[in-house]
Protein backbone atom coordinates (compact mmCIF):
# COMPACT_ATOMS: atom_id res chain seq x y z
CA UNK A 1 0.00 0.00 0.00
CA UNK A 2 1.20 3.33 -1.18
CA UNK A 3 0.54 6.69 1.29
CA UNK A 4 -0.19 10.09 0.45
CA UNK A 5 -0.39 12.78 2.99
CA UNK A 6 -1.44 16.18 1.66
CA UNK A 7 -1.41 19.45 3.49
CA UNK A 8 -2.74 17.92 6.94
CA UNK A 9 -4.06 20.64 9.70
CA UNK A 10 -4.87 19.62 13.39
CA UNK A 11 -5.23 21.63 16.44
CA UNK A 12 -6.35 20.80 20.08
CA UNK A 13 -8.16 23.38 22.14
CA UNK A 14 -6.47 25.95 19.74
CA UNK A 15 -3.15 25.14 19.88
CA UNK A 16 -2.17 23.73 15.97
CA UNK A 17 -0.12 20.34 16.56
CA UNK A 18 -0.12 19.56 12.68
CA UNK A 19 0.98 22.94 10.22
CA UNK A 20 0.64 21.91 6.47
CA UNK A 21 1.78 18.04 6.97
CA UNK A 22 2.77 16.51 3.71
CA UNK A 23 4.64 13.54 2.60
CA UNK A 24 4.38 9.94 1.01
CA UNK A 25 5.37 6.16 1.47
CA UNK A 26 5.81 4.04 -1.15
CA UNK A 27 4.13 0.48 -1.24
CA UNK A 28 6.81 -1.75 0.89
CA UNK A 29 8.56 1.26 2.66
CA UNK A 30 9.33 1.63 6.41
CA UNK A 31 9.58 5.35 7.14
CA UNK A 32 10.58 6.78 10.64
CA UNK A 33 8.94 9.71 11.81
CA UNK A 34 11.39 11.61 14.51
CA UNK A 35 11.35 14.49 16.55
CA UNK A 36 10.95 15.89 20.47
CA UNK A 37 7.82 15.18 22.16
CA UNK A 38 4.85 16.91 21.65
CA UNK A 39 5.47 17.88 17.73
CA UNK A 40 2.61 16.05 16.30
CA UNK A 41 4.18 12.93 15.49
CA UNK A 42 1.14 10.12 16.93
CA UNK A 43 -1.13 12.76 15.86
CA UNK A 44 -0.19 11.64 11.93
CA UNK A 45 -1.15 8.10 12.76
CA UNK A 46 -3.75 8.41 14.59
CA UNK A 47 -4.93 10.59 11.46
CA UNK A 48 -3.86 7.69 9.09
CA UNK A 49 -5.25 5.13 11.01
CA UNK A 50 -9.02 6.60 11.01
CA UNK A 51 -8.77 7.16 15.07
CA UNK A 52 -8.56 10.99 14.37
CA UNK A 53 -10.00 13.29 12.58
CA UNK A 54 -7.49 16.17 10.58
CA UNK A 55 -9.48 19.94 10.38
CA UNK A 56 -7.93 19.78 6.93
CA UNK A 57 -6.35 17.61 4.26
CA UNK A 58 -6.46 14.84 3.03
CA UNK A 59 -5.02 11.23 3.40
CA UNK A 60 -4.70 8.90 0.07
CA UNK A 61 -4.35 5.12 0.54
CA UNK A 62 -3.15 3.20 -2.46
CA UNK A 63 -4.49 6.36 -4.44
CA UNK A 64 -8.08 6.30 -2.71
CA UNK A 65 -8.81 9.28 -0.58
CA UNK A 66 -9.95 7.81 2.79
CA UNK A 67 -10.88 10.59 4.82
CA UNK A 68 -14.37 9.72 4.93
CA UNK A 69 -13.93 5.97 6.01
CA UNK A 70 -13.88 4.31 8.93
CA UNK A 71 -10.90 2.63 10.80
CA UNK A 72 -11.88 -0.66 10.06
CA UNK A 73 -12.34 0.18 6.33
CA UNK A 74 -8.99 1.31 5.80
CA UNK A 75 -7.21 -2.20 6.54
CA UNK A 76 -4.39 -0.33 8.67
CA UNK A 77 -3.02 -2.21 11.36
CA UNK A 78 -1.68 -0.44 14.95
CA UNK A 79 1.16 -0.77 17.28
CA UNK A 80 0.90 1.48 20.71
CA UNK A 81 3.41 2.08 22.70
CA UNK A 82 1.93 0.02 26.13
CA UNK A 83 0.82 -3.53 24.11
CA UNK A 84 -3.24 -2.91 24.76
CA UNK A 85 -3.27 -6.97 25.04
CA UNK A 86 -5.80 -7.71 26.50
CA UNK A 87 -4.97 -9.30 29.66
CA UNK A 88 -7.32 -11.83 30.31
CA UNK A 89 -6.81 -13.78 26.98
CA UNK A 90 -4.10 -16.05 26.42
CA UNK A 91 -1.37 -15.19 24.01
CA UNK A 92 -2.87 -17.07 21.27
CA UNK A 93 -6.34 -15.38 21.68
CA UNK A 94 -4.65 -12.08 21.57
CA UNK A 95 -3.14 -12.54 18.31
CA UNK A 96 -5.99 -14.42 16.59
CA UNK A 97 -8.48 -11.23 18.00
CA UNK A 98 -8.80 -9.92 14.90
CA UNK A 99 -9.19 -12.83 12.94
CA UNK A 100 -12.04 -13.75 15.63
CA UNK A 101 -13.84 -10.42 14.84
CA UNK A 102 -13.82 -11.36 11.07
CA UNK A 103 -15.35 -14.74 11.57
CA UNK A 104 -12.20 -15.84 10.08
CA UNK A 105 -12.44 -20.38 9.81
CA UNK A 106 -11.22 -21.92 12.73
CA UNK A 107 -8.37 -23.50 10.87
CA UNK A 108 -7.61 -21.12 9.11
CA UNK A 109 -7.46 -18.73 12.22
CA UNK A 110 -5.55 -21.07 13.88
CA UNK A 111 -2.41 -21.83 11.08
CA UNK A 112 -2.52 -18.13 10.77
CA UNK A 113 -1.62 -17.55 14.84
CA UNK A 114 0.61 -20.18 14.82
CA UNK A 115 2.66 -18.70 12.18
CA UNK A 116 2.60 -15.22 13.42
CA UNK A 117 3.88 -16.81 17.02
CA UNK A 118 6.93 -18.78 15.34
CA UNK A 119 7.32 -15.40 13.24
CA UNK A 120 7.53 -13.24 16.27
CA UNK A 121 9.89 -16.14 18.43
CA UNK A 122 6.88 -16.86 20.55
CA UNK A 123 6.34 -20.24 19.66
CA UNK A 124 5.39 -22.71 22.38
CA UNK A 125 4.18 -19.61 24.77
CA UNK A 126 0.56 -19.63 23.13
CA UNK A 127 -0.92 -20.64 26.26
CA UNK A 128 0.44 -18.22 28.60
CA UNK A 129 -0.79 -14.93 29.61
CA UNK A 130 0.32 -11.43 28.84
CA UNK A 131 1.16 -10.74 32.66
CA UNK A 132 3.68 -13.82 32.10
CA UNK A 133 5.52 -12.33 29.80
CA UNK A 134 8.28 -9.93 29.50
CA UNK A 135 8.10 -6.59 27.91
CA UNK A 136 9.98 -7.30 24.79
CA UNK A 137 7.46 -10.79 24.39
CA UNK A 138 4.77 -8.48 24.88
CA UNK A 139 5.32 -5.86 22.55
CA UNK A 140 5.88 -8.73 20.14
CA UNK A 141 2.51 -10.18 20.88
CA UNK A 142 1.15 -6.76 19.98
CA UNK A 143 2.58 -6.71 16.45
CA UNK A 144 1.39 -10.33 16.09
CA UNK A 145 -1.83 -9.02 16.47
CA UNK A 146 -1.71 -6.65 14.48
CA UNK A 147 -0.25 -8.24 11.91
CA UNK A 148 -2.47 -11.07 11.59
CA UNK A 149 -5.59 -9.54 9.21
CA UNK A 150 -2.75 -9.30 6.91
CA UNK A 151 -3.01 -5.10 6.82
CA UNK A 152 -1.76 -3.18 3.86
CA UNK A 153 -0.11 -0.75 6.05
CA UNK A 154 1.26 -1.08 9.76
CA UNK A 155 1.44 1.80 12.11
CA UNK A 156 3.49 1.95 15.10
CA UNK A 157 3.19 4.45 17.43
CA UNK A 158 6.49 4.18 19.44
CA UNK A 159 6.36 0.80 19.87
CA UNK A 160 9.57 0.08 22.37
CA UNK A 161 9.25 2.91 24.49
CA UNK A 162 8.05 0.55 27.31
CA UNK A 163 11.28 -1.58 27.56
CA UNK A 164 14.56 -1.02 29.06
CA UNK A 165 17.60 0.14 26.70
CA UNK A 166 19.18 -3.45 25.79
CA UNK A 167 15.57 -4.80 25.05
CA UNK A 168 15.44 -2.10 22.84
CA UNK A 169 18.14 -2.45 20.60
CA UNK A 170 17.46 -6.06 19.83
CA UNK A 171 13.71 -5.24 18.93
CA UNK A 172 14.95 -3.00 16.55
CA UNK A 173 17.22 -5.37 14.57
CA UNK A 174 14.22 -7.94 15.20
CA UNK A 175 11.67 -5.49 13.79
CA UNK A 176 14.10 -4.18 10.64
CA UNK A 177 14.66 -7.98 9.82
CA UNK A 178 10.61 -8.74 10.44
CA UNK A 179 10.39 -6.04 7.78
CA UNK A 180 12.51 -7.15 5.13
CA UNK A 181 10.81 -10.71 5.44
CA UNK A 182 6.95 -9.37 5.45
CA UNK A 183 7.45 -6.15 3.56
CA UNK A 184 4.16 -4.56 5.09
CA UNK A 185 4.09 -0.57 3.93
CA UNK A 186 5.17 1.01 7.66
CA UNK A 187 5.36 4.14 9.22
CA UNK A 188 7.56 3.89 12.70
CA UNK A 189 7.31 6.99 15.27
CA UNK A 190 9.95 7.68 17.65
CA UNK A 191 11.52 10.11 19.52
CA UNK A 192 14.79 8.13 19.78
CA UNK A 193 17.52 8.56 17.20
CA UNK A 194 19.27 5.61 17.14
CA UNK A 195 15.98 4.13 16.51
CA UNK A 196 14.90 6.07 13.78
CA UNK A 197 18.07 5.71 11.56
CA UNK A 198 18.64 1.56 12.29
CA UNK A 199 15.20 0.55 11.58
CA UNK A 200 13.82 3.05 8.92
CA UNK A 201 14.22 3.31 5.00
CA UNK A 202 13.74 7.18 4.95
CA UNK A 203 13.31 9.61 7.75
CA UNK A 204 10.95 12.31 8.06
CA UNK A 205 12.14 14.87 11.01
CA UNK A 206 9.17 16.97 12.45
CA UNK A 207 9.49 19.64 14.60
CA UNK A 208 6.17 21.59 16.52
CA UNK A 209 3.89 20.21 13.87
CA UNK A 210 5.88 20.62 10.67
CA UNK A 211 7.89 18.66 8.67
CA UNK A 212 11.61 20.41 8.64
CA UNK A 213 13.03 17.41 6.20
CA UNK A 214 12.81 13.93 4.79
CA UNK A 215 15.48 11.86 3.79
CA UNK A 216 17.94 8.81 4.13
CA UNK A 217 19.24 8.12 7.46
CA UNK A 218 22.50 9.02 5.58
CA UNK A 219 21.25 12.47 3.90
CA UNK A 220 19.64 13.29 7.44
CA UNK A 221 22.83 12.81 9.32
CA UNK A 222 25.43 14.48 6.48
CA UNK A 223 23.03 17.15 4.50
CA UNK A 224 20.65 18.77 7.43
CA UNK A 225 18.95 21.34 5.74
CA UNK A 226 17.83 23.23 8.61
CA UNK A 227 19.49 24.56 11.17
CA UNK A 228 17.22 22.49 13.92
CA UNK A 229 17.98 19.10 12.26
CA UNK A 230 21.94 19.85 12.47
CA UNK A 231 21.50 20.60 15.72
CA UNK A 232 18.55 17.56 17.24
CA UNK A 233 20.19 14.81 15.03
CA UNK A 234 23.47 13.18 16.81
CA UNK A 235 25.86 14.69 18.99
CA UNK A 236 26.86 18.64 18.37
CA UNK A 237 28.61 20.93 20.11
CA UNK A 238 27.04 24.57 19.55
CA UNK A 239 29.40 27.25 19.75
CA UNK A 240 29.40 30.98 19.08
CA UNK A 241 31.52 32.52 16.89
CA UNK A 242 32.46 33.94 13.49
CA UNK A 243 32.60 33.05 10.11
CA UNK A 244 35.29 34.23 7.94
CA UNK A 245 36.62 33.01 4.44
CA UNK A 246 34.71 30.08 4.40
CA UNK A 247 36.28 29.27 7.71
CA UNK A 248 34.60 28.75 11.23
CA UNK A 249 36.27 30.33 14.13
CA UNK A 250 35.91 30.29 17.79
CA UNK A 251 38.58 32.29 19.63
CA UNK A 252 41.83 30.53 18.32
CA UNK A 253 40.12 27.32 16.71
CA UNK A 254 39.12 27.34 13.42
CA UNK A 255 37.58 24.66 10.84
CA UNK A 256 36.48 24.76 7.35
CA UNK A 257 33.26 24.97 6.86
CA UNK A 258 30.78 22.22 4.98
CA UNK A 259 28.50 25.41 3.08
CA UNK A 260 29.56 28.99 2.60
CA UNK A 261 27.42 31.49 4.56
CA UNK A 262 28.28 35.46 4.69
CA UNK A 263 31.11 36.44 6.81
CA UNK A 264 30.19 37.53 10.25
CA UNK A 265 28.77 36.35 13.59
CA UNK A 266 27.39 33.15 13.54
CA UNK A 267 26.23 29.80 15.65
CA UNK A 268 29.02 27.25 14.82
CA UNK A 269 27.83 23.72 14.83
CA UNK A 270 30.87 20.82 15.28
CA UNK A 271 29.59 17.47 15.29
CA UNK A 272 31.52 15.17 18.01
CA UNK A 273 33.55 13.03 15.59
CA UNK A 274 34.81 16.06 13.60
CA UNK A 275 36.99 17.15 16.58
CA UNK A 276 40.05 15.82 17.30
CA UNK A 277 41.83 16.24 21.01
CA UNK A 278 45.69 15.68 21.94
CA UNK A 279 47.60 16.19 24.95
CA UNK A 280 49.41 19.23 24.59
CA UNK A 281 51.11 22.16 26.77
CA UNK A 282 49.99 25.07 26.16
CA UNK A 283 47.10 23.56 24.60
CA UNK A 284 44.15 25.67 23.65
CA UNK A 285 41.74 23.59 26.00
CA UNK A 286 41.35 22.09 29.76
CA UNK A 287 39.57 18.56 30.35
CA UNK A 288 37.09 18.78 32.75
CA UNK A 289 35.92 15.47 32.62
CA UNK A 290 36.32 11.78 30.90
CA UNK A 291 33.20 9.67 31.11
CA UNK A 292 33.66 5.70 30.21
CA UNK A 293 30.15 4.79 28.15
CA UNK A 294 30.95 1.12 27.09
CA UNK A 295 32.98 1.03 23.85
CA UNK A 296 33.34 4.56 23.37
CA UNK A 297 34.62 7.46 26.18
CA UNK A 298 33.31 10.98 26.55
CA UNK A 299 35.82 13.61 26.85
CA UNK A 300 34.69 17.22 28.18
CA UNK A 301 36.99 20.29 27.59
CA UNK A 302 37.08 24.02 28.30
CA UNK A 303 38.32 26.67 25.72
CA UNK A 304 40.55 28.92 27.34
CA UNK A 305 37.30 31.42 25.84
CA UNK A 306 35.04 29.60 28.06
CA UNK A 307 33.28 27.61 25.49
CA UNK A 308 32.50 23.57 26.31
CA UNK A 309 33.05 20.93 24.01
CA UNK A 310 32.66 17.15 23.62
CA UNK A 311 33.98 14.46 21.77
CA UNK A 312 34.09 10.67 21.72
CA UNK A 313 36.84 8.62 21.35
CA UNK A 314 37.13 4.24 20.75
CA UNK A 315 38.12 3.51 24.55
CA UNK A 316 41.47 1.81 23.43
CA UNK A 317 42.07 4.74 20.64
CA UNK A 318 45.59 5.61 20.71
CA UNK A 319 44.14 9.40 20.52
CA UNK A 320 43.62 9.19 24.55
CA UNK A 321 47.32 8.61 24.95
CA UNK A 322 47.98 10.92 28.02
CA UNK A 323 44.74 12.72 28.28
CA UNK A 324 43.01 12.96 31.78
CA UNK A 325 41.18 15.39 33.97
CA UNK A 326 42.61 18.36 34.28
CA UNK A 327 45.26 17.85 31.53
CA UNK A 328 45.42 20.82 28.91
CA UNK A 329 44.86 20.09 25.23
CA UNK A 330 45.04 21.26 21.81
CA UNK A 331 41.79 21.17 19.32
CA UNK A 332 41.12 20.84 16.01
CA UNK A 333 37.95 21.89 14.34
CA UNK A 334 38.27 18.92 11.19
CA UNK A 335 34.85 20.38 9.94
CA UNK A 336 31.66 22.24 10.73
CA UNK A 337 28.57 24.06 10.14
CA UNK A 338 27.83 27.50 9.83
CA UNK A 339 24.13 29.80 10.59
CA UNK A 340 23.97 33.20 11.39
CA UNK A 341 23.59 34.68 14.85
Amino acid sequence: MSIVVSNLQKSFAGTRVLDDVSFDVKSGELVGVLGPSGGGKSTILRIIAGLDTADGGEVWLDGKRVDNLHARDREVGFVFQHYALFRHMTVSDNVGFGLDVRDEPRDKRDARVAHLLDLMGLAGLGDRYPSQLSGGQRQRVALARALAPEPKLLLLDEPFGAVDAKVREELRRWLRKLHDEVHTTSIFVTHDQDEAFSVSDRVIVMQKGRIEQIGTPVQILDHPSTEFVTRFVGDVNVLEGTVKNGHAEVGPLTGPLIDAIPDGPARIVVRSYDLKFWREDPGSATVKRMVPLGDRVRVDALTDQGSPLFAYFPRRSSLLDGIETGCRIHVEITLARAWPA
